[in-house]
């Protein structure tokens, strides 16, 4: 039986200001460390936006997925699958979440996505079958949420600098009925291939990504929670 490792918390520095590393640098340090794919989930805000100045919504949708074209151009020439995330953070919350499923035509057709609060989007996601997880949802300043408007929660999140308690994440999801997911949260070469999900086939876009993150037999999570 073939194995594929995917990595679904990824960062590029074309977009995310605190990362570190070029798309196209990125994708092959991936692909050196034996990573069929990775999901570039650059950090969406109003603070992102505002900083794009007087350009049309559409316009700067592109600036954002900057760091995705390039990691997807160069994941062609190295057969690395690259799938589009977004990890949001709302005007109403410190909390960060990921998403999984979108499409860059769904960020077009619905701007400031930051503007609702976490039941909108919680809601607006699951009527376009995309699937919404709390990101490090223990680390310091971040808030527990209603389990119900969740689909799942980042149990392990492997970046290095910051103290995630992702014992506590797992037990949490236990608790809760919650799905999970694992991801190196990759800004820095230090934090390459610490987590991410071990999958029996390769995942050539986002309509499988979300068909195995629902199916809880399909997906093994990378990690160390001792």
């Amino acid at each position: 039986m073939n194995l594929y490792y995917y990595d679904l918390h990824v960062h590029t520095s074309n977009v995310s200001p605190c990362a570190h590393v070029k798309a196209e640098e990125v994708v092959r340090l991936y692909a050196q460390a034996g990573y069929k794919g990775i999901v570039i989930t650059d950090h969406y805000s109003e603070k992102y936006f505002r900083k794009l100045g007087p350009l049309s919504w559409k316009e700067k949708v592109a600036k954002y997925l900057e760091g995705y074209y390039r990691a997807k151009e160069t994941g062609k020439e190295l057969g690395v699958d690259v799938l589009l995330g977004v990890e949001i953070k709302l005007n109403n919350s410190p909390n960060d979440y990921l998403i999984y499923g979108v499409s860059e035509t769904f960020l077009i057709d619905y701007p400031a996505l930051f503007e609702l609060d976490l039941e909108q989007l919680s809601r607006l996601l699951k009527d376009h079958g995309m699937l919404l997880y709390q990101a490090h949802p223990f680390r310091n300043h971040m808030d527990r949420v209603n389990p119900g408007l969740l689909y799942g929660i980042e149990v392990f999140n492997g970046n290095p600098r910051h103290n995630s308690r992702n014992y506590l994440a797992l037990a949490y999801a236990q608790a809760h009925g919650l799905r999970m997911v694992s991801g190196s949260d990759f800004h820095q070469v230090v934090d390459l291939a610490t987590g991410g999900v071990v999958v029996t086939e390769r995942l050539a876009g986002n309509r499988d990504l979300v068909r195995v993150l629902a199916d809880d037999h399909t997906a093994k999570l990378i990690g160390d929670w001792s």
